[in-house]
């Protein structure tokens, strides 16, 4: 009689199903804003090394040389204050080119997951 009563007892499911599923819905929620992270870093260094080639390239007085180049790179970076040693700039057959390559640290301590290296390059004109 006791078992039977045992099992239709249903107090205590909800949590039980809470406890199931909740590691892999936040799991789900970390990976996404991680994932965001990651693409607005790499949008933030693109649109640096961009703005820095045209720089070198159309406003000479402005970006005369490759610290000044490299300072406007990482003003333009959308926030993401990297340091100007982050950019390189050169002259290709191309024209004034930039590159950047930064080191993506993931802001998850449960899961210790290992840095990504993010490049990105630019060249005016194209």
């Amino acid at each position: 009689m006791m078992l039977h009563s045992f099992r239709r007892d249903v107090r205590g499911v909800t949590a039980v199903e809470f406890a199931v599923t909740a590691p892999v819905f936040f799991l789900m929620i970390f990976g996404i804003i991680e994932a965001g992270l990651l693409l607005w870093t790499q949008l933030g260094l693109q649109h640096g090394v961009e703005l820095a080639a045209r720089c070198a390239t159309v406003n000479t007085t402005l970006c005369n040389n490759v610290s000044s180049i490299q300072n406007y790179a990482s003003q333009q970076s959308f926030g993401l204050n990297p340091s100007p040693g982050t950019f390189t700039s050169s002259t290709a057959a191309c024209g004034n080119q930039v590159t950047a390559s930064y080191t993506f640290e993931f802001i998850t301590f449960l899961f210790p997951m290992p840095s990504i290296a993010l490049n990105a390059q630019a060249c005016f004109p194209r």
